[in-house]
Order: C-alpha cells, then sequence, then structure tokens
C-alpha cells in the first residue's frame, strides 16, 4: 500500500530522490514563510500550524493533481494569510502540466472563483465587498495567472523544440542513408565502367603481348622487353581488380589466383616498389622504424598509394635525384615519408601531368581518417608525409551534410560519428518557423513582460491606496479622545470620528480592560507614536442604549 501510494503521488513524470527533496524544501520555506505572515496577523497557533500543513502538502501534491492543488491552494490563501505564498508555486506547476487549453482554462477560472469568493466571504464584516473584489482580483492575476501563463509558454516551447530536435536528426539520419545509397550506386557504376572497359582492353594487351614473347623471329632483347610489358599488363589487370572490389564493397578484393603472383596493394607491397624503382636505375633507400602494426584494409592500401604517387611524381620532376621512403610506426598511427632531393637534370621534355595526384591522394588520407601534406623540402627537394591511423574505418558519409537550419547535429544524440557539433542557438532562431514566427515569439514574451510589470504596478498602488484608506479611517490623536465626554449620544460620538473599518484595527477592541457588559465598541488607535515601536495605543468607545458609557485608552502589542 505504501508503494501504491507513492507511485500515486509520484503521477505519470519521474519523481526522483533530488526532485523530492526540493519539493521538501520549496514546502519547508513557504511553511515558515507561512508562520510569519500568520504571526504577523496575530494568528492562533492551531491557524498556524494548518497553515503550515497545508503549504506543505499543496506542494507536494501539484505534481500529480496541479488543477485540483490550484484550486484548493487558491481558496485557503484567500482565507490563510500563510497560504497565499504558495499559489505563485501552484499557477507555474499548473500553467505546465494541465494538458489541454480547455481544461486549464475552466481549472484557472475556477480558482479565480474560489479566491475571490472566499476573499469576500472572509472579509465580509469590513463592508467593503467591490474593493476586496478589485483586490482579489488584481493579486490573483498577479500571484497566479502570470506565472502559469509563463510557465506554459515556456513549456510548450521546450517541447517543440525537443519535437524539433528529434525531426531534424531523424532527417539528417534520412539524409545520410540516402546520400550514402547514392554513393554506393555510382561507385558501383564507375566500377562496372572500369571492369567493362578497361579490363577488356588490358586483357587484349596481355594476350598480344603473351602471344608476342613466343614468336621465334623475336631476338632475346626484344622477348624480354616483351616480357616486361605482358607482366605489367597483367599486374595493371590484378591491380584494376583490387580498385573495382573497393569501389564495389569499400574493402580490398581477395588476393587472386593467376599463373603470375601480383605485389601486394599494402604496406606489405611498398618494398616491391622500392625494389622496382632501383631497377630502373633510381637511387631509392627505405627504412622502417618501430613495430610494425596491422592496418586496416583502406588505410594500408592508402599508403601504398601515398607511396606509389610520390614516386611517380619523383620520376617525372626530379629524374635522376635520390628518394628515401620511410615508415615510422608511431603509437596512434603510421607516418609515411617520401623525400627526394633537387633534381640531377631537368626533365626530358614536357612533364605531362593531370595535376590531380596530390588532391586524390589527400581525399584518399581524408576519408580513413588521416590526413597527407606535400611541400618543398630543405636543399630545394620535395617531400611527401602522409599519416594514417591504425584502427580508423573509412569517415562517414554525413560530413558534408548540413541540416535544415545549415548546421551539423550532435553526432552523440545522433549516432552519427564525424560531424561537428550542431549550433543549438539556431534551431532556437528557427523554433517557429522564419521571421514572423521568431517575430511573435518575441512579442509574446515581451507582452508577458509588459502585463506582469503593469499588473504588479496596479497591485502596489491598489495596496497603497487601501493601506492609506485603511489608516485614515483608523486613527485619531490624544485631543480628539479627551474631547469626547461619557454620556453623548452615540451617533454624534461616530460623526466626530472615523469608523475604525480597517484591518489594522481588527480585533484590538477585545483586547484592553474588559468591556462593559452589553457594550458596542468603537476601537481605534492613536496617530501619536508610541515610545515602545513594539505597541500600539488604542483608543475604545463603548455604547448602551445609544449613549457613550465607557471610554478606555490602553496599550496592545503589536
Amino acid at each position: 500500500m505504501a508503494r501504491d501510494g507513492w507511485d500515486w503521488l509520484r503521477g505519470p513524470e519521474p519523481w526522483t530522490r533530488r526532485m523530492l527533496v526540493g519539493d521538501l524544501a520549496l514546502g519547508g520555506i513557504f511553511a515558515v514563510l507561512g508562520l510569519g505572515v500568520e504571526e504577523l496577523g496575530n494568528g492562533s497557533g492551531r491557524r498556524m500550524v494548518l497553515g503550515a500543513v497545508v503549504a506543505v502538502a499543496l506542494t507536494l501534491l501539484r505534481r500529480r493533481l496541479p488543477a485540483a492543488t490550484l484550486v484548493l491552494g487558491s481558496a485557503a490563501g484567500a482565507v490563510m494569510p500563510g497560504v497565499f505564498l504558495v499559489t505563485g508555486l501552484l499557477g507555474w506547476s499548473a500553467g505546465r502540466r494541465i494538458v489541454g487549453v480547455g481544461r486549464a482554462l475552466a481549472a484557472f477560472t475556477l480558482a479565480f472563483v474560489a479566491a475571490v469568493g472566499f476573499s469576500v466571504w472572509d472579509q465580509w464584516s469590513l463592508q467593503r465587498t467591490l474593493l476586496v473584489i478589485v483586490f482579489s482580483t488584481l493579486m490573483y492575476l498577479a500571484m497566479t495567472v502570470m506565472p502559469g501563463l509563463a510557465s506554459r509558454y515556456w513549456s510548450q516551447r521546450r517541447t517543440l523544440l525537443r519535437a524539433l530536435q528529434e525531426r531534424n536528426g531523424q532527417l539528417l539520419r534520412e539524409r545520410t542513408m540516402v546520400e550514402g545509397q547514392a554513393r554506393l550506386r555510382e561507385r558501383q557504376r564507375i566500377a562496372q565502367d572500369m571492369h567493362d572497359s578497361l579490363g577488356h582492353q588490358l586483357a587484349l594487351i596481355a594476350v598480344h603481348t603473351g602471344a608476342l614473347e613466343v614468336d621465334p623471329e623475336l631476338t632475346d632483347r626484344q622477348r624480354e622487353a616483351v616480357g616486361v610489358l605482358r607482366q605489367a599488363s597483367v599486374s595493371a589487370m590484378h591491380e584494376l581488380r583490387e580498385v573495382v572490389g573497393i569501389l564495389r564493397d569499400g574493402v580490398e578484393a581477395p588476393d587472386p589466383v593467376e599463373e603470375a603472383q601480383p605485389a601486394a596493394r599494402g604496406v606489405a607491397g611498398i618494398a616491391g616498389v622500392v625494389e622496382a624503382a632501383r631497377g630502373s636505375g633510381t637511387d631509392v633507400r627505405m627504412t622502417t622504424a618501430g613495430q610494425p602494426r596491422p592496418l586496416v584494409a583502406a588505410c594500408d592500401h592508402a599508403a601504398y598509394r601515398i607511396v606509389q604517387e610520390a614516386l611517380t611524381n619523383a620520376y617525372k620532376h626530379a629524374p635522376g635525384a635520390p628518394i628515401t621512403v620511410e615508415l615510422r610506426y608511431e603509437d596512434d598511427s603510421l607516418v609515411v615519408e617520401i623525400a627526394n632531393g633537387p633534381a640531377a637534370a631537368p626533365p626530358a621534355g614536357e612533364v605531362v601531368s593531370g595535376g590531380q595526384g596530390l588532391t586524390g591522394l589527400r581525399e584518399r588520407a581524408r576519408l580513413v581518417g588521416g590526413m597527407v601534406y606535400a611541400g618543398t623540402a630543405e636543399g630545394g627537394g620535395f617531400r611527401v608525409a602522409g599519416v594514417l591511423p591504425y584502427g580508423a574505418e573509412p569517415a562517414g558519409l554525413v560530413e558534408d551534410v548540413a541540416d535544415d537550419f545549415g548546421q551539423q547535429a550532435r553526432p552523440h544524440a545522433l549516432g552519427l560519428q564525424g560531424a561537428p557539433p550542431m549550433d543549438w542557438a539556431a534551431v532556437d532562431r528557427e523554433l517557429a518557423g522564419r521571421a514572423r514566427s521568431r517575430t511573435g515569439g518575441i512579442a509574446l514574451g515581451c507582452g508577458i513582460a509588459f502585463a506582469a510589470v503593469v499588473l504588479l504596478v496596479i497591485v502596489i498602488g491598489a495596496g497603497v491606496a487601501l493601506l492609506v484608506g485603511s489608516v485614515n479611517n483608523a486613527m485619531i490623536d490624544r485631543a480628539e479622545f479627551d474631547e469626547v465626554q461619557l454620556g453623548e449620544s452615540e451617533t454624534a460620538v461616530r460623526e466626530r470620528l472615523p469608523d475604525g473599518d480597517s484591518i489594522l484595527t481588527a480585533g484590538v477592541d477585545r483586547k484592553g480592560p474588559e468591556r462593559p457588559a452589553g457594550t458596542t465598541c468603537l476601537a481605534l488607535l492613536s496617530s501619536e507614536d508610541s515610545p515602545d515601536l513594539a505597541t500600539d495605543t488604542v483608543f475604545r468607545f463603548c455604547f448602551k442604549d445609544g449613549k457613550l458609557v465607557d471610554k478606555q485608552a490602553y496599550e496592545v502589542k503589536q
């Protein structure tokens, strides 16, 4: 039963220990403030305890019963000043948690009727019903309605923002899938074209050179040259197979079983490339530093391509220059560095270059999470260096995909890697649409703030006016008290004195000396300053049978 009661009290929203402690602290603060207010109003001990209990109970129940606590708190606050302070919190909670505009309007209307009705009932003896209604209405608007409106606007804005974030994340994920599929289809198309066109041509070259190699009319030197061409064409076909496999599947193609074993197209194949360069008469030195570690297929292939492209550029732009190839296995990445000295002689003829080699290397390294640097080296040479991670997979396809607001979504929130964090301020700016909705939101917030200020000024002005009126209706000086003589008619005395209809004089006629039996009394306060700030001087006039039969001056504690 205790667990069921706790679950019912907690309601549909989660209620953590931190929230419970916070609610208990709020309830305790309101209870203490209520005790102080009741003490200022000379409330009884029972009334003070009841007000504290009601304040704590309303604070705890506001999550589970927002509408009921709003109505009950408004009614209790009208007759118990110690509970009145809780109505602001109840209005804020009800504005957030009451579902539906109609239900919220009905709850706040019923709470307004309860607050005004009980205020009129409590102050009925003062016979100032209109003033009580106006003052209660203004206080209700300032203390309950304004927090409720602000809370409802804030809650709806947060809900809309959360829905917008979720929708934006879903759109980004869908866009990523569509773009990935489009890229995959394009890669497959390119792979098919390469296989059908280049593969056919290379196969023809291999067949014709193979036939030419066994031609008995060729000399040994010619037959050796033709063999080199055939071996190059076969290696080119194997390399084409690997490229087609990568384009189709994003992974290295399996090693083919042919009569000629192809060179490895990874770090293991770099030594073969260097050896082939040496065989052509180029001075190439290769060094390896660090403990060799395996790389994923894409990074392994990228390292091979960096060395291959750098050596090709060195052949073309600096023929005869010494070249160094260095592989450094660092803690988190493989560093591939190729450097050549200045050219021993200018290139023979015009160098044919498409200008895309280094750009392609940079893109290849970027796709695997690495980088490539190319630039001049000391002494007039050229240097190409690539940094490739060991275990990085190809970069996600969402790096260049912008969301609906020109920003990137949070990678952790959306499950995306490699994307910079989204600027959620842009989402705020686009929350309700474009410029019109943004202006409307600002106008609504400014309107609420302006209305709150206006109502607060009205409430303060009405309170000051009520206080001034109460002071004028509650005070006389000593001379006026002395002028009144026993035996004068009640009518004449009341015409000369204030009517005493003030909250300042409530209950003071029952304090002091015992009143004569059967009399009705009028109690007024002295307008002169009391020597003791903790006491007030009271002038009491008692009437019986239409005449003044007793008057007393005494001190009462504030």
